[in-house]
């Protein structure tokens, strides 16, 4: 039988970067236990200048993922997580992973008629919340049956002397939750680990189903996306190939919301698949954003073209180096070519030797599937 030959001449340009790629057939949750095996010592996540190491965190997730076989989870459940980007929301996104339920990641400002349908579209059968959007779900429960809801927030994730300035500061504004409420608070979830003892972790492979992630309805309904461990880690696989920009040990500002692909493929999974800290903010406006990179320093930053246009007329941002920066990456919307040019004179003029570069994809992808050198 004789073989055809295809030329592929655009793969002259393709300089230090692979020609194709060997995935691997396993979940996320293997991938990062991997990592972790590699670089137990090197941060995963911080939080609020809270370091978590690696085999910290694949400690957290296990402790989660055997809470959730005690609470009834089982492999191919849909559980749905409505979080901003809390150490909560990584360790029950892996954890799920872990035990082969599905994550279907649900804006945490979605409206009480939007997390009913979306409850109700995947099925699913437990979710986690913040305890500020609680109402919402407690009203969407009278629309869609949901046995089972974790209630977190961001105190939880907080040691105590942080936890006392959180309430001060914000926790007092959060209205109380009911003590007879059909809810499962997260420290009391995760106790529920030591009442499990048999094995929990499934035999996932790469083509199993791992998420849930909901379009933006720009053709008419959001519409619930299914994509696998394989789509996760090809995506990691190919941004870490095609960005040639980041290190076991350096960090990435992980400001891009885990419920968007952007933000769950490129932030947290390509970050952990590689043993990049990923630094966790829940919410940023443009001011905190600049204060983040000036005391942060993160090698590597993603974000949308609208917060990149912000950045260059942030005053604050004047005379500032930002020389540790090796990757800068633009997604979710178009980057004019004009805003490109503007943005990459504003890197030079702060000392950053890398250009900002674009990524175009669908969530069908999960997220990008093309980048600009």
């Amino acid at each position: 039988m004789n073989r055809i030959q295809l030329k592929a001449p655009w793969l002259r340009h393709y300089g230090v970067v692979p020609h194709t790629l060997e995935y691997p057939d396993k979940s996320m949750f293997d991938m990062i236990s991997e990592t972790a095996a590699k670089y137990p010592s090197y941060d995963a996540y911080e939080f609020m200048n809270q370091k978590t190491t690696f085999i910290s965190f694949i400690k957290e997730v296990r402790i989660c993922a055997r809470a959730f076989r005690a609470l009834g989870i089982r492999e191919g459940d849909k559980v749905t997580i409505c979080l901003p980007n809390l150490p909560q929301t990584v360790i029950a996104f892996y954890a799920l992973n872990a035990i082969g339920a599905v994550a279907t990641m649900v804006h945490p400002l979605s409206s009480e008629g939007e997390i009913a349908f979306f409850l109700k579209d995947s099925q699913s059968v437990a979710a986690i919340c913040m305890d500020q959007f609680y109402a919402k779900f407690q009203s969407a429960r009278t629309q869609v049956h949901l046995p089972k809801l974790i209630v977190t927030g961001v105190k939880d994730a907080l040691n105590l002397p942080l936890r006392v300035g959180y309430y001060l500061t914000q926790g007092r504004k959060i209205n109380k939750i009911a003590k007879d409420a059909d809810i499962i608070w997260w420290n009391d979830f995760l106790t529920m680990a030591n009442t499990h003892f048999g094995p929990f972790t499934a035999n996932a492979k790469g083509k199993d189903p791992a998420a849930i992630l909901y379009s933006g309805g720009t053709t008419g309904t959001s519409k619930g996306i299914l994509l696998s461990n394989l789509n996760f880690n090809a995506l990691a696989m190919q941004t870490f190939a095609m960005g040639n920009c980041l290190s076991p040990g350096n960090s990435m500002l992980s400001v891009m919301p885990m419920f968007h692909g952007f933000g769950l493929g490129v932030c947290i999974h390509t970050a952990l698949f590689y043993g990049v800290k990923c630094i966790l903010v829940p919410r940023f406006n443009v001011k905190s954003y600049g204060e983040l990179l000036k005391k942060k320093r993160p090698n590597c930053i993603a974000g949308v073209p609208t917060l990149f246009e912000a950045i260059t007329r942030n005053p604050d941002m004047e005379g500032v180096d930002l020389s540790y920066l090796r990757g800068v990456f633009s997604g979710g919307d178009s980057l004019s070519v004009e805003l490109k040019r503007k943005f990459d004179a504003f890197l030079v003029a702060h000392h950053a030797s890398v250009p900002i570069r674009e990524g175009y994809g669908t969530t069908e992808c999960v997220t990008a599937s093309c980048l600009t050198p």
